[in-house]
């Protein structure tokens, strides 16, 4: 409605204030189920660190998008309400992660406008990305069938979270420069490997991301419809293979076709979680109304179903809402910067992102297939949550990019008006 950010100032304020509202009256809820007094120090330990953020990010980026961290706030939020409902324990180490990554964040914008060269970097980082992946495929440990976590000092984390973040620098960075057809196989073959790598470690879902995020960008990148057509025939040819050669893509597709016949077992999850969002109603039950933890990794892999049930499909469809707001404003973003690098990398971020959040809403509500991907930013996972709030900072960065451009801009129409007058 408004193009200037002063102008939506009242906006954002309303939107602090809702925030912290919904904040404070769940927390309430959790204190009186729970009569502990320990939720009441960890609401304002929360607020204070999302009062600083929300703030400091507005003093130290005035020229950011100050809707992405309101969002980004609202996310978390929501997620350590429900976390914290779940287990006290994964709650506090969620916040942790949170903050921590927080801190991380106020930098990597001013960094992203400061290293130019970045963009130059683009076989660096696909050789980076894939040694990550490789050596994940060697030494990582298996979770759930699916190799994906990697542990140092005790420590567990997900690499290819990270190298989501790297693949989309790989792709960006080589495209923005050379669009040639020699260059687009080049660089479809190594993405290809990249999924190939996580089709080994049987991580379909994020193979799935990185397939459709690389489309995604080549298509921005080039504008040619067969690139696209051609990519989509590829990726349904490789689904049916993965069906024919995984046992577990087997069941998950068994399971999502008809979960009642094997409610017992492999259709266990998928039913529980639509229990669980048809039980909630529009209002849902409330915080403790509901068994959330009847649903297996509900915290990891069934938060919006855990949300719709508790908080109601009006709160669970407005948390949608907000999600596709995040993504159309980083393709806002996107279509004003003017260098090739910063818009191909805006839209492979918000790709990314936004494709996550169809995939797990989607497996929650038997929309498609369960592929274990995380519900950005709202679902626990210490990795996820990390890499997500790098991945909007990196927008933060790109709004400093186009802010430059537009001053650069005004000081060349400067220069040609006094050349002008000279003249």
């Amino acid at each position: 409605m408004y193009k200037g950010e002063k102008r939506r100032g009242w906006i954002y304020a309303l939107q602090t204030v809702a925030l912290f509202a919904t904040q404070f009256a769940c927390f309430i809820q959790i204190i009186a189920q729970t009569g502990s007094k320990r939720y009441f120090l960890l609401l304002m330990i929360q607020t204070l660190v999302v009062i600083s953020t929300i703030s400091m990010f507005k003093m130290v980026y005035p020229d950011g998008n100050r809707l992405l961290i309101n969002n980004m706030c609202m996310f978390l939020m929501v997620g350590m309400i429900m976390i914290t409902r779940i287990s006290y324990g994964k709650g506090i180490r969620q916040f942790i992660i949170a903050s921590a990554s927080l801190v991380i964040a106020f930098l990597v914008p001013e960094i992203l406008f400061r290293c130019a060269f970045l963009e130059r970097m683009g076989w660096i980082f696909a050789g980076i990305g894939l040694a990550v992946l490789l050596i994940l495929l060697i030494y990582g440990s298996v979770t759930n069938g699916s190799k994906i976590n990697f542990r140092i000092a005790g420590l567990s984390f997900q690499p290819q979270e990270i190298v989501k973040i790297i693949f989309a620098f790989f792709i960006a960075s080589i495209l923005a420069q050379k669009k040639d057809f020699k260059t687009v196989c080049i660089v479809t073959a190594i993405a290809a490997a990249h999924v190939l790598v996580l089709v080994l470690l049987k991580d379909l879902g994020s193979a799935l991301i990185y397939f459709v995020v690389y489309l995604c960008v080549l298509f921005v990148a080039t504008n040619q419809p067969l690139y696209f057509l051609g990519g989509l025939l590829s990726g349904a040819a490789a689904s049916f293979v993965a069906y024919k050669l995984f046992p577990h893509v087997q069941q998950r597709v068994l399971a999502w076709k008809d979960p009642w016949t094997e409610i017992d077992s492999t259709g266990y999850q998928i039913t529980q979680s639509l229990f669980a969002i048809s039980g909630g109603g529009l209002w849902g039950l409330g915080l403790y109304g509901g068994t959330p933890s009847s649903i297996p990794y509900v915290e990891e892999d069934f938060m919006f179903a855990a949300i719709a049930e508790e908080l109601g499909i009006i709160f669970a469809s407005c948390l949608i809402a907000v999600c596709i707001s995040t993504f159309l404003m980083i393709l806002l973003e996107a279509y004003k910067i003017k260098n090739n690098f910063g818009r191909l990398l805006c839209v492979g971020l918000g790709v990314t992102y936004i494709f996550q959040v169809f995939l797990t809403v989607g497996g929650d509500s038997k929309f498609i297939p369960l592929t274990g991907v995380t519900l950005p930013l709202v679902s626990y996972g210490g990795t996820s949550v990390m890499v997500t709030i790098v991945m909007l900072s990196l927008v933060e960065g790109e709004c400093l990019v186009r802010s430059d451009e537009r001053y650069q801009a005004y000081l060349e129409k400067k220069r040609e008006k006094m050349n002008g007058r000279k003249k």
